[in-house]
């Protein structure tokens, strides 16, 4: 009877919560479909004095109901600075159309929001659109906290949101109040890479984030990479949640790069994000260098083998703030387990490492691997002399090409380097591309591979070579010290790499140039570190 159903919702609002400025219908797993149904509602709004603060999640409203609401709201002049929780409300086709009535309604009223959460609605993109001109409005120009979890907004309401984002950020900063976004909640909206950058971008120009909470959505490295070049410019930055994304050594060098600029971080989830044994490195190294107040740091079902493990576990030795250290699910073995555990205990850390029940044991070799190796630095003299008994009559005589780095990169010999003269580290310097630290790892296993302890003359060429190229590497701010060391030991198959790397034959010059550039005073001493739990094995 239509008077049960009166006295069920009468009953309803009367378990309304209702603190200081706030009104909340907040989990009434209530219907409200038209203007009828939400009368006492209104009514309670219309009355409230110094209205700051309504909670509608937990119910569902069809659209009559929302513009009755939204009118309530337009008299509520004094609704300043509310915290708007409108997580849950709908699940239909009917978002956007209720999201523009609310959202008028707080243009007209004037309000000044701080939060506003619209989580688990499953509004898509068009919804983003339903909300896009509030985003835009002076109501967000004080806006702090921003949740869309689990909206489905896609890569399209992903750039729709930015551009929001963007425009609101310099109309506000015009007025001389930037805006100040604090907190970003986006998870379980498949934004993608295209989505993700888009953001990236928007997060980068405001600079004040302070937590950013983005876990699954379909994120690869080149969104990853946008996101941690965006957090650089973010130095307030204390929680960083990309869960259940997929990193791959690029992104997690990328983000590890970012941390290095972060002083403020407390809490990093990348959990099953595959930032893989090289990724781990870079990451360790970052945590050693800085992130002073670090609680929190989670690389589980990342698949890292034991060795980077390890330097994961010494990289948060006096961390005095850490609370927690997970690396579950990842490829340790029984061993590898034991090991991490002893590390933990040595540091009077033990009881801060997570579970590591769902280890998936050390990772088999791929039988690629068990074929023989090719030496990739071997003297190929057949490849540059031609047969003279070919084109014999036609051609003219050869002339012998003067020595140069470029033909001795390709075919290392002794000959060829001493060939170079006393500018082949000159020859050297402008030869290598430093920026690159693969091809600056590459460039010191050709070279080192002439190495001869018993020839003074190409000893020291090799020496006074590979110390030139290095020199002017680490002392380039952007060289990415790590990811030489990570493509030295990959190249000299220690450590596996998701690019398939042909693993050289390791020659006794490799080690003893490698001895030799560790002691000098241009070589990072926390590289050593990395190069000794891999060498020592």
């Amino acid at each position: 009877m239509a008077t049960d159903a009166v006295a069920q919702l009468a009953d309803s609002l009367a378990k309304t919560q209702v603190t200081e400025g706030e009104l909340s219908y907040k989990g009434q797993g209530r219907k409200f479909d038209n203007a009828q149904s939400v009368e006492e509602m209104v009514k309670e709004i219309q009355e409230f004095k110094g209205l700051q603060a309504l909670r509608l999640e937990g119910n569902t409203y069809g659209v009559e109901a929302a513009q009755a609401i939204a009118k309530a709201l337009e008299t509520k002049s004094e609704f300043k600075v509310p915290v708007t929780e409108w997580s849950g409300i709908v699940n239909s086709a009917f978002i956007s159309p209720i999201q523009n009535s609310l959202g008028a309604a707080l243009m007209t009223a004037g309000a000044r929001l701080t939060v506003l959460d619209l989580s688990d609605n499953a509004f898509g993109p068009d919804g983003v659109k339903g909300i896009e001109k509030l985003l835009k409005s002076t109501a967000c120009h004080t806006l702090q906290e921003l949740r869309l979890n689990n909206c489905g907004m896609g890569i399209g309401g992903g750039k729709i949101l930015a551009a929001a984002l963007t425009e609101c950020y310099k109309q506000s900063s015009a007025q001389g109040t930037p805006l100040g976004l604090k907190v970003f909640i986006a998870g379980r909206n498949r934004l993608e890479n295209d989505g993700a950058t888009a953001l990236a971008q928007a997060f980068q120009l405001m600079g004040s984030l302070e937590e950013v909470h983005v876990p699954q959505n379909g994120i690869n490295h080149p969104g990853v990479t946008a996101l941690a070049t965006a957090m650089q410019h973010n130095p307030q930055l204390r929680v960083l949640n990309l869960n259940d994304n997929t990193f791959t050594k690029k992104g997690a060098i990328a983000m590890a790069q970012a941390l290095k600029h972060l002083r403020s971080v407390q809490v990093i989830n990348f959990g099953d994000c595959l930032v893989r044994s090289e990724g781990a490195i870079a990451i360790a190294e970052a945590v050693t260098e800085g992130l002073p107040i670090l609680k929190e740091l989670n690389l589980s079902f990342g698949e890292i083998t034991g060795e980077a493990a390890l330097l994961v576990a010494q990289s948060v030795e006096g961390k005095a703030t850490l609370e927690k250290l997970d690396l579950n699910g990842n490829c340790l073995g029984e061993e590898g387990c034991d090991a991490l555990r002893e590390v933990m205990d040595g540091l009077n850390m033990g009881d801060l490492l997570g579970s590591l029940s769902d280890d998936e044991g050390e990772p088999e070799d791929d039988d690629e691997d068990d074929e023989e190796e090719e030496d990739d630095y071997e003297e190929d003299d057949d490849v540059e002399e031609e047969d003279s008994s070919v084109n014999q009559v036609s051609s003219p005589p050869s002339v012998p090409r003067p020595p140069d780095a470029a033909s001795f990169l390709c075919f290392p010999s002794p000959d060829k380097l001493l060939k170079l003269g006393t500018k082949r580290a000159l020859l050297f310097e402008q030869q290598v591309d430093v920026a690159d630290a693969g091809k600056t790892a590459e460039a010191f296993l050709k070279i080192s591979s002439v190495y001869n302890e018993e020839d003074e003359d190409v000893k020291s060429a090799v020496l006074d070579s590979i110390d030139a190229i290095l020199r002017k590497a680490f002392a380039s701010p952007s060289f990415q010290g790590y990811n030489f060391v990570s493509s030295l030991l990959v190249m000299l198959g220690l450590l596996k790499s998701e690019d398939k790397v042909k693993p050289v034959r390791v020659v006794p010059g490799h080690l003893q140039a490698l001895e030799y550039v560790v002691r000098q005073d241009y070589f990072p001493q926390d590289h050593i570190a990395v190069l000794e739990a891999f060498m020592s094995r």
